[in-house]
């Protein structure tokens, strides 16, 4: 076994997490203090997945749950200056080879339920098909950054009612700029199919591929597929084109790209399937290659279930609290992905090798709540209002 030349310990990756994100954050204003026991306590709660109240409960010598909030509530600033102050941390600590040169980006939206009684009236709360039993969801955009195996996120705004997804693009790629990354091609979900943002990235000159999404008449209509529906039926991939158009009769055209591959008994179907992509700004010479290019995008799922890891719950209604939570869990998931870049990978020749096991990012979020411990204290007992058995006693 290789030995260790400095140990990493949970003090040293408590002290880089605050001097990496405090400075930007700013919370707890200008006490830096008051700052450090809030951003401990938030790493504690993200850590074990609860509430700030609970959290401010479960260590000793942490003030009231209420002073802390008050604390929190009242230095946080709004929406705006949060994002840029998030945006400022996460971009800190990128690795330098991310700016020499253009990268591949990954743009996504995802949607945290929303089950408040203002669901239908709140402007900030989008509403969409149904999921885990409403409709309502409070909406987050990322950027992410894929290369060489790691995933690093480098833009994140959150998603209104009013907001289209040609604006939630367009605010995204200026994070990204923002970051100093200059973005070779997009890789978008399906979400993004619309005549709006292919106009605008054609319009910006970015290149991009996304998956079709199928309009028209279906493969067993009477009078036959129309629209996309007909790129359903090929059976040998190829290349082709396709113009769209919305409501507004605006009008974007794109190449696409079919691939097709045998089912083999998958999910108890047979037979031909036809993936579809379209894309713009590229010249694939394969269709595998489109095929794995976008493949790549699919470790943001990955990232999403890491960040469920560490996302503070919380009941509050205000806007800017809950999209701090969001961001602390993507500035821990970041913070996992840097340690093991630059201090964890093993050097070889051409690179470096990913060494997962030595830091997994549920025992990085242990060491975190480990120090809060330490430092403030468990709470390992409870009131009871009745006598404990004997045989508990004894």
């Amino acid at each position: 076994m290789r030995k260790s030349i400095d140990p990493l310990t949970p003090d040293q990756v408590y002290r880089y997490a605050v001097d990496a994100f405090q400075p930007h954050l700013k919370l707890g204003g200008t006490k830096k203090a008051l700052g450090s026991m809030i951003l401990t306590v938030l790493f504690a709660a993200a850590a074990r997945v609860s509430s700030l109240s609970d959290t401010c409960r479960r260590l000793r010598d942490v003030p009231d749950e209420h002073a802390v909030a008050d604390a929190l509530y009242s230095t946080l600033p709004e929406y705006d200056a949060l994002r840029r102050r998030v945006q400022a941390a996460s971009s800190g600590h990128l690795p330098k080879a991310l700016r020499r040169r253009p990268q591949v980006v990954a743009l996504d939206l995802t949607l945290l339920p929303y089950y408040g009684a203002d669901a239908k009236t709140n402007p900030l709360v989008v509403r969409s098909k149904a999921k885990k039993g409403t409709c309502s969801s409070f909406g987050y955009g990322t950027a992410y950054v894929v290369r060489n195996g790691w995933r690093y996120t480098v833009a994140l705004t959150a998603v209104t009612r009013s907001m289209t997804m040609a604006d939630l693009a367009r605010e995204l790629l200026k994070q990204v700029r923002a970051a100093g990354i200059k973005a070779r091609s997009l890789v978008l979900d399906r979400e993004f199919y619309s005549v709006a943002v292919i106009r605008y990235l054609q319009a910006a000159r970015t290149p991009f591929l996304m998956p079709v999404v199928c309009h028209g008449r279906p493969a067993d209509h009477p009078l036959g597929p129309s629209g996309s529906n007909v790129f359903k039926r090929c059976r040998k991939s190829g290349w082709s084109e396709s113009t769209l158009s919305d409501a507004k009769k605006r009008k974007a055209t794109v190449r696409i790209c079919i691939k097709c591959r045998n089912r083999r008994g998958e999910r108890g179907k047979r037979g031909r399937e036809a993936w579809i992509y379209a894309y713009w700004g590229i010249r694939p010479q394969r269709f595998d290659w489109v095929k794995e290019t976008y493949r790549r995008r699919f470790g943001i799922e990955t990232s999403y279930r890491q960040r469920n890891q560490c996302r503070i719950r919380t009941t509050s209604k205000r806007f800017e609290v809950r999209f701090l939570y969001v961001a602390i869990a993507l500035l821990l998931r970041d913070l996992g992905v840097w340690l093991h870049h630059a201090v964890l990978s093993h050097p070889r020749r051409g690179g470096v090798e990913i060494r997962l096991e030595r830091l997994r990012l549920r025992t990085m979020l242990l060491w975190l709540f480990e120090v809060a411990a330490e430092m403030y204290g468990l709470v390992n007992t409870t009131v009871t209002e009745r006598p404990l058995p004997k045989a508990v006693t004894t």
